[in-house]
């Protein structure tokens, strides 16, 4: 092993990076995305993309990285002292992204100067001589709340998951699009999977024939009628949703509170060149005075399915969170259905594998407004066919095969009077 002295050796800047975004995911609550763009000193392209990949494959295997550490320390380390936090880095690298061992330690010692050197010394070359821990757990309150829900089986499922990087999911403006694309498969009209690749190079990219959208996001615009004229797109940012529905030909207004966020759905309606009305504005506040045929609510939640791209959400989305979206989720769907013409839909969906955003919040939702009722989804894209009350359950371990989907819950509803 090299000495714990010596120059700084290359590739320590995007370590200090992923320790400062880990620290910033796991203690102040941050997105890793947000957290890699608050960094202090600007990072070159290639630094960020390392930092954010050693972040992101520490924070999948967490809970086995704990337990290996904790097996080599005599006292317990806290789980916030830096330690800790560059062993579970150093560890990552080792099981993800194949650094070799003598890097490793090179690169993480310089990471605890002033700090505890020789013991972080110690235990990464015990570990590093041992057998590590290739599989890992979800972090304990996760797998209560799914075990509950859900059952083992996809706690299982959510295991092997969130160890595999998940391949990227492509929508088209038509079929033939999707039928020409000479790239990956394809599991559903107007939709191609390929593997991870860099987006703006991809064929086709800059002719605006496709955009990036996960195969489960895609679900609820596919439960909006053929035969609806004008639909509103609430929280519509930053707009695979819209880009699909002015690619079905429906007149849609894109509405979002964000005005960054609606830029960038400017953006790729200009780049896809599709057409739809777009309104900064907050949903439970705006108002134009009409009713619409179709109102889809993709309503903002705790995001617990994106979890194979997002794996800090696990640590992120606290029962206190899943609570307060959920009270919001209830005004959203109040208000969307009051923009909903007699005969008209309203298509809800979140990210989520939580029941009190999904399940529970649509029950309570029809005891609310008895004038609605659940429309049986209409989309079965290989064998994922509706619940038998109607609605649309994506959860781990589906299509798992293929390369899986993210967590979703999705319904029509119909407005009878």
């Amino acid at each position: 092993m090299p000495s714990s002295s010596g120059p700084i050796p290359p590739g320590t800047p995007a370590r200090r990076a992923a320790l400062t975004m880990l620290d910033s995911v796991l203690r102040r609550g941050q997105t890793l995305e947000s957290a890699s763009g608050s960094h202090r000193v600007p990072l070159e392209a290639e630094d960020r993309r390392l930092a954010l990949a050693i972040a992101g494959e520490t924070l999948r295997r967490l809970p086995a990285l704990d337990a290996m550490i904790d097996s080599r320390t005599r006292q317990i380390l806290p789980d916030d002292s830096k330690a800790r936090m560059v062993l579970r880095l150093a560890l990552a690298q080792k099981l993800a992204l194949d650094v070799p061992d003598h890097a490793i330690v090179a690169t993480a010692l310089p990471l605890v100067d002033g700090g505890p050197r020789r013991l972080v010394h110690g235990v990464l070359g015990a570990l590093l001589r041992g057998v590590l821990q290739t599989s890992s757990p979800l972090p304990q309150p996760v797998e209560g709340r799914w075990r509950n829900a859900w059952g083992q089986e996809v706690v299982e499922a959510a295991r092997r998951s969130i160890l595999q990087r998940p391949p990227l999911d492509l929508s088209f403006r038509d079929e033939a699009g999707a039928q020409e694309f000479p790239l990956g498969m394809s599991l559903a009209s107007k939709h191609r999977r390929i593997e991870s690749a860099a987006v703006p190079g991809l064929p086709g990219y800059d002719e605006g024939g496709w955009w990036v959208q996960d195969l489960a996001s895609s679900l609820p615009a596919r439960l909006i009628p053929q035969s609806a004229n004008t639909v509103l797109d609430l929280c519509a940012a930053p707009g695979g949703k819209t880009m699909q529905l002015a690619a079905a030909g429906h007149d849609v207004t894109a509405l979002d509170r964000s005005k960054s966020r609606l830029a960038r759905l400017r953006d790729n309606l200009a780049r896809t060149g599709l057409a739809a009305t777009t309104v900064v504005a907050d949903a439970l506040e705006w108002s134009n005075g009409g009713l619409f045929d179709a109102v889809l609510l993709d309503a903002p939640c705790s995001a617990s399915g994106t979890f194979r791209r997002h794996p800090e959400v696990l640590y992120r989305a606290r029962q206190a969170i899943i609570a307060e979206s959920a009270e919001l989720q209830a005004q959203l769907l109040d208000r969307a259905a009051a923009c909903v013409r007699v005969g008209g839909s309203l298509v809800y969906a979140v990210c989520s594998l939580e029941p009190e955003e999904g399940e529970s919040q649509l029950r309570s939702f029809l005891d609310r407004h008895p004038h609605f009722r659940l429309e049986p989804a209409g989309v079965d894209i290989l064998g994922i066919a509706p619940s038998p009350e109607g609605w649309l359950r994506i959860l781990p371990g589906m299509l798992e095969e293929q390369g899986g989907l993210d967590g979703f819950f999705t319904a029509h509803l119909v407005r009878d009077g």
